[in-house]
């Protein structure tokens, strides 16, 4: 049977190295094709809440994350079609270098993704400090995996109109790849970081005008006729035949922790929970005073510790979801919400109370605890049904449970990262399965199916109602 190609024009933006200017490039410049009227579909690279949410604000379209370890180049590909056909252009950012990655082969750095996806690459070089010597760091990129398509250059952080001329005639003298513009060496256009990359979007919305200011810079100092007429290049694709998700009449009502403490969701996790027949109903464990009528809780990651104070101080929402996990809610709960559910957060010699569920105090640190990827097998505790064989996932947190004895139950034995202790993830108790790993349903499908199943069956047993 013939297989069609399709044409969709793509980009992925890329760097040598980490810290080069290229979410700055990425948001902007999606920002600006964006207020041309083009239909901006963007994609981030590797397991990432905060960028996305910078690009969903710049384009006013969701951002999907593409990652070999956790979900497989063939969930790659289905899911960049899936989400790509309907636009104009796709804006993928890389992480890392280019060429970075845990395969010494490089199968899985942003190179290989490029690779995958037959996506022509803008590479973002920092200047600071360089003139001439930036002709042998472009031939070296582009000769090292020549397969690799590095179709322009973007120069950064250049301080002035010498500077610029000389690294545009190295560049065109002895690369022969053409310069797709140059920005000028500034601060970061008012981007404040965290320990995690950028501060969410979702948690300051008073960022916003920041994308306006890179948008602006993007759409000055780029040649975006070059930069689109690049993208529409891209080779066509072999088409993947996609089953249509069909969301049926929802079964259960999961609540789901939606707030400035907790911003982190995968968008796939939520069309998983729905796809399975739940109904999602968004709370604030900061603003509400009490949980809304659910069956079942969803809290996720974010940063509670920032928020901690308003968090403690909302004291009947924090009596609610103890009275509700102890009447046998099912819960499930990643990082910031593991962190909620404990007794309390204590961070820059202040402590918080949380909502007490657990016994442990939640300790901050200003160095990562965990940070990466994860390999967990069930361990068959708890009550919620094994889901996987084996979870592909990862973690980032600067935080670690403190006192926690060997009689303590969890789902997971970690075979790879850190977990709660080094060798243990998943705290179980009664239907609440809290984890410092964040799973993604793309690599775990099995997830929100048994998340529903488990919601049912307690409605059945008559646990239901008792909230």
């Amino acid at each position: 049977m013939h297989v069609m190609d399709i044409s969709i024009p793509r980009l992925t933006i890329s760097a040598p190295h980490r810290s080069s200017g290229k979410s700055t490039v990425a948001i902007g410049l999606s920002a600006a094709l964006s207020a041309r009227g083009l239909k901006v579909q963007p994609f981030k690279k590797g397991p990432d809440f905060i960028d996305p949410m910078w690009h969903e604000a710049a384009t006013g379209r969701t951002s999907y994350n593409l990652d070999f370890y956790i979900m497989g180049a063939g969930k790659i590909l289905e899911s960049f079609q899936r989400r790509a056909k309907g636009a104009d252009i796709s804006i993928i950012e890389g992480n890392m270098g280019l060429y970075d990655g845990m395969d010494m082969e490089g199968t899985d750095s942003t190179a290989g993704l490029a690779r995958l996806l037959k996506s022509p690459v803008l590479l973002v070089i920092d200047c600071y400090g360089m003139t001439r010597g930036i002709a042998p760091l472009v031939n070296g990129f582009r000769s090292f995996e020549p397969d690799t398509e590095i179709a322009g250059i973007i120069l950064n952080k250049v301080k002035g109109s010498r500077h610029e001329k000389k690294l545009r005639e190295a560049v065109e003298r002895f690369c022969g790849v053409p310069v797709l513009g140059a920005l000028p060496h500034r601060e970061e256009m008012g981007i404040r970081m965290r320990h995690l990359g950028l501060v969410p979007l979702r948690e300051d919305e008073g960022l916003l005008p920041v994308i306006s200011e890179m948008r602006s810079i993007i759409a000055e100092n780029l040649d975006l006729d070059r930069i689109t007429e690049i993208a529409s290049s891209a080779a066509p694709l072999p088409e993947i035949s996609l089953k249509e998700t069909v969301v049926p009449e929802p079964v259960v009502r999961i609540g789901v922790a939606m707030d400035r403490a907790f911003t982190f969701y995968y968008p796939e996790n939520l069309e998983a929970l729905r796809a399975a027949g739940a109904e999602l109903i968004p709370f604030s464990p900061l603003s509400d005073e009490t949980l809304p009528e659910v069956d079942a809780l969803y809290i996720g990651g974010g940063f509670p510790e920032v928020h901690m104070e308003a968090l403690e101080k909302n004291a009947s929402m924090r009596k609610a979801v103890k009275d509700a996990t102890a009447a046998g809610m099912p819960v499930y709960a990643e990082c910031g919400g593991l962190m909620y559910l404990c007794s309390g957060i204590v961070w820059e010699g202040l402590m918080c109370r949380m909502a007490e569920v657990f016994p442990y105090t939640i300790k901050m640190s200003k160095r990562p605890v965990g940070h990466g990827y994860v390999l967990l097998r069930p361990t068959g505790e708890g009550s919620w049904p094994v889901f996987a064989q084996e979870i592909r996932a990862h973690e980032f947190h600067h935080s670690s449970a403190e006192r926690i004895g060997m009689d303590a139950g969890f789902a997971f034995q970690v075979l790879r990262g850190r977990g709660v202790d080094g060798t243990r993830d998943g705290m179980v108790y009664k239907n609440i399965l809290a984890a410092y790993t964040h799973i993604h349903s793309l690599g775990t499908p099995g997830w929100a199916p048994a998340f529903v199943d488990l919601i049912r069956k307690t409605s059945i047993d008559g646990v239901k109602g008792s909230y």
